[in-house]
């Protein structure tokens, strides 16, 4: 399950660089079947491997462990404040109007 997770935060990066697998593949010097695997959850690659495919999506281990580290909620965070900044201005309002809902549900609760 964690593997399959891990698997799709690197494809959804991938494709957000506009890499096909054979491209990104080959910029790591690994084959396309490896990537494949990987994207799937079907194998989990070793650490020197798993580092140079974080570093060559250019982004962070949080950005790929964020689903699976109890303690990412900050980089979470920050990628949802990021995916709301490019939205027009009455979209926002309406996310953020939604999110307080939410926070203050969340706070009854306690």
């Amino acid at each position: 399950m964690i593997d399959r997770r891990i698997g799709e935060r690197i494809k959804q990066r991938r494709e957000e660089l506009g890499l096909t697998q054979e491209q990104f593949a080959e910029q790591l010097g690994l084959t396309t079947n490896y990537i494949s695997t990987i994207e799937r959850g079907a194998s989990f690659p070793r650490y020197d491997k798993l580092v140079a495919i974080i570093n060559g999506l250019k982004t962070s281990a949080d950005s790929i462990f964020c689903d699976v580290i109890e303690h990412t909620t900050e980089y979470r965070a920050t990628w949802l404040s990021e995916k709301i900044a490019g939205l027009p201005p009455e979209e926002q309002q309406r996310i953020l109007e939604i999110i307080e809902l939410l926070i203050a549900q969340a706070k009854k609760k306690k």
